[in-house]
């Protein structure tokens, strides 16, 4: 399997489980794509600095070519499927519609303080 399809289909998952598994449907609100810039321009900056000391390679057949600030334009898919796989379960986690004092369906109970 190329870096390509693994980013792609890392895509589509990430996409499913935000709009149709989880339903947080963060890709259709504004401020995720306000504050998603944020994110990409240290991405872009960290994977530029790992492809120009060669940190880190690709093989040239594994990818498409294209390349920004130096890394394979599949990276910045792949970032985006992290980031969006993440946001999508912290939300859901957080009690996105659910009572307060849950996180996704579970009681949560602050920590004990310690014994003096």
């Amino acid at each position: 399997m190329t870096y390509t399809v693994a980013a792609a289909l890392g895509l589509a998952g990430a996409l499913l489980l935000d709009l149709v598994v989880l339903r947080t449907r963060l890709v259709l609100r504004r401020v995720f794509w306000v504050a998603y810039p944020i994110i990409v321009v240290f991405q872009l900056i960290f994977n530029g600095i790992l492809t120009r000391r060669g940190v880190v390679r690709y093989d040239p057949d594994a990818i498409v070519g294209l390349r920004v600030a130096s890394a394979p334009v599949e990276d910045l898919v792949f970032g985006f499927t992290l980031v969006l796989i993440s946001l999508s379960l912290w939300i859901w986690w957080e009690g996105y519609g659910a009572p307060s004092g849950s996180a996704g369906g579970r009681t949560v109970r602050p920590p004990r303080p310690p014994r003096s």
